[in-house]
């Protein structure tokens, strides 16, 4: 009985090993058209930018010495940045930009720029 089934075995397994053939490219996949990438609207805010938004948003307030910005979650418009002024090095506030008409603005700008005068 194991004489048997073992030749059955193989001619089985060499039948499923056959090739198909490949399928037929479709017309729609020969005609994509490839779109450019999409660029963002705006700049990732770094120190620089975050910088010069809180600057012109409390001119009164010291200036920014050191700052880090990071996506609010994802798929979020908003941004929030940590940052230091003046001689402080370290990261104690916080701020919040948002996409405005092509720049970003910084939220709540009466709570920020009190904390930084």
């Amino acid at each position: 009985m194991k004489k048997i089934i073992l030749p059955l075995l193989s001619v089985f397994a060499l039948a499923a090993c056959g090739e198909e053939p490949a399928p037929a490219p479709e017309a729609e996949a020969a005609e994509a058209v490839v779109e450019a990438p999409v660029e963002p609207a705006l700049p990732a805010p770094n120190q620089e930018i975050f910088s010069t938004v809180f600057a012109a948003s409390c001119p009164s307030a010291k200036p920014v010495n050191t700052a880090a910005c990071r996506r609010a979650g994802m798929g979020s418009d908003d941004v929030i940045c940590e940052y230091g002024l003046g001689e402080d090095e370290y990261l104690r506030n916080k701020a919040t930009l948002t996409a405005g008409d092509g720049e970003w603005v910084l939220t709540d700008t009466e709570t920020v720029c009190a904390t930084g005068a």
